[in-house]
């Protein structure tokens, strides 16, 4: 390998200027399931397959359909969530510098397959596919000097070794204004396109903010000839940025990496509030994974895995809020040992309607009393009626008042639970309904004439 020589730029010249048109690729948030919250950068094949098992027999039907293998899959000796301590591991690439899956861990990537045989099956289940990658250009791509496919460049000519990630020692960044770099984003996605993926995550991109890789990345799916959804992360995105991305990117993520924890919960509602008015149309304020049932087996060294720490009060409240939101929806539980309390909040429809209703609309924080924790969300549904979310996010139950009014709901409306599947009758005015400790109360709003 190290005796074949590409025709090599002396140097990157700009990349041409490309308007980036807005993209619909996710018109309501996307569902799915992803890897990393239960396996870390371990994951398997036939973990995979068995969660897309899972996935077709008992979510299908609800809405739930990407599978989405995250984080460091080239890498054949990863354990865990041990990417520090893998510095300088040799990574599964091809001749093009290009990461490859690790065969050890995916044995139909062997005879340089990659992920199309996984992708296969997965799309053979009626599902769609997806991978995790993060930003710039393999080190050892560099390091070797390979060239990129399809252009006259090298790696080096695309790196920008001064840019580095604090928490990922696998890669360096581009000189993502050079044609060069474009180059290797374009081979990137030519890639994936001949794999049969449908939903790339790019990470290290939001937090520095990395507005011309973004740009860069959807000028190289755009050319791939395969629609994807493009999602970035981590968060918090800065909202100054909402411009970009809602021409550029399908989601987003609103904060870090989010676990089962109360506060890490309670956080999300204020973060969201950030994006009112931003999101929506088919482009999406990321919330994060949904850390239900049982999570963690291989997610941080030397951990075992657990039952999430979250009450039930306080998964009711997270789906709640993701739904009313709305927010994309992805599992990060290991699926096949859901018990019946976890699959009932994944496949409850009446929830999930309000989160995939067709209007493709955000919720507006139409109530907040820092004080005493209490807020009200209300959302448009496409068929009149309004979705309307209280949450108590104190340490004490009790009643959390309510004015319909002061929401924008005027007048009278039949409400209906949507976690009971209850009719409740008329409600108008102000209501104050009993909520228990970092509980909620969805509803559905019928205006009555």
């Amino acid at each position: 390998m190290a005796s074949q020589q590409a025709t090599l730029s002396p140097r990157a010249s700009a990349a041409p200027k490309v308007k980036v048109a807005p993209r619909r690729m996710a018109p309501v948030p996307p569902m799915g399931w992803n890897s990393f919250v239960s396996f870390g950068d371990s994951v398997t094949e036939e973990e995979v397959l068995a969660n897309a098992q899972y996935m077709k027999d008992n979510l299908a039907k609800y809405g739930w359909k990407y599978v989405v293998v995250d984080y460091r899959w080239y890498d054949a000796g990863a354990k865990g969530n041990t990417a520090v301590g893998r510095a300088g591991a040799k990574l599964s690439a091809d001749w093009y510098g290009r990461l490859t899956p690790a065969v050890q861990r995916f044995p139909s990537a062997k005879n340089n397959a990659g992920f199309k045989p996984l992708a296969d099956k997965i799309h053979g289940m009626g599902l769609k596919f997806g991978i995790h990658i993060m930003r710039g250009i393999p080190r050892q791509a560099v390091k070797a000097n390979h060239p990129i496919e399809s252009s006259s460049y090298s790696a080096v000519n695309a790196a920008d070794t001064s840019s580095t990630c604090s928490w990922c020692p696998d890669m360096y960044g581009v000189k993502a204004n050079t044609s060069a770099a474009q180059a290797w984003y374009d081979s990137l996605f030519r890639q994936y396109a001949a794999w049969g993926v449908d939903f790339v995550k790019v990470d290290d991109l939001s937090k520095p903010y990395s507005g011309a890789d973004i740009s860069a990345i959807r000028r190289a799916i755009d050319k791939c000839g395969r629609p994807m959804v493009f999602s970035v992360s981590p968060g918090p995105t800065p909202v100054r940025h909402t411009r970009q991305l809602q021409n550029t990117v399908d989601m987003w993520r609103i904060s870090g990496d989010f676990w089962d924890k109360w506060n890490k919960l309670s956080s999300q509602f204020d973060l969201m509030a950030r994006w009112q008015g931003r999101g929506g149309g088919g482009h999406w304020p990321d919330p994060d994974f949904l850390p239900l049932g049982i999570i963690g087996h291989r997610a941080s060294s030397g951990k075992k895995s657990w039952s999430t720490h979250l009450t039930k009060n306080e998964q009711v409240t997270m789906m709640s809020f993701w739904a009313i939101a709305p927010g994309p929806l992805f599992l990060g539980s290991n699926l096949p040992e859901n018990d019946d309390w976890t699959l009932s909040l994944m496949t409850n429809k009446e929830v999930l309607d309000v989160n995939q209703d067709v209007g493709a609309r955000q919720a507006k924080r139409a109530m907040y009393s820092k004080a005493k924790g209490h807020e009200a969300w209300v959302k448009p549904l496409a068929d009149g009626t309004k979705a309307l979310a209280i949450f108590n996010r104190s340490n004490q139950d009790g009643p959390v008042s309510v004015s319909l009014d002061d929401c924008g709901l005027p007048g009278k409306y039949q409400a209906r639970n949507l976690w009971q599947h209850t009719d409740l009758g008329t409600m108008e005015d102000t209501i104050s309904p009993t909520i228990p400790k970092h509980g909620s109360l969805l509803l559905q709003l019928t205006p009555m004439n």
